[in-house]
């Protein structure tokens, strides 16, 4: 299943996932700026994205505490999400994210 995540920078890129990883599992793995502190525990928020529009309707709704920390960031839209928080399925084969510049390792740099 693939995944098509556009970076900070805007560079578009078409990511291979598998079933029951974590969005950000598929992300960092394949080297793009995604911090990911807590490495999924759901308690930094460094893995902040925005949902396409057309895919924010598609996923489970967020947890309380996935919640909390997005309301957190400095870069929160409606439809933020916590890539860790993102569960990979057959459902979401084409899912569309954006990466913050929360989400950046290279903030600050």
């Amino acid at each position: 299943m693939k995944i098509v995540v556009t970076d900070q920078a805007g560079e578009v890129h078409e990511l291979e996932g598998l079933e029951g990883w974590r969005a950000m599992e598929v992300m960092r793995d394949w080297g793009l700026d995604i911090k990911a502190e807590c490495g999924g525990a759901c308690s930094c928020a460094t893995c902040h994205v925005w949902v396409d529009p057309d895919w924010a309707g598609r996923l489970p709704g967020p947890s309380d505490d996935e919640e909390d920390l997005i309301y957190s960031t400095l870069d929160q839209k409606p439809n933020s999400r916590l890539s860790c928080q993102i569960i990979l399925n057959d459902g979401l084969d084409g899912l569309k994210l954006t990466l913050t510049p929360s989400a950046s390792k290279t903030i600050g740099a």
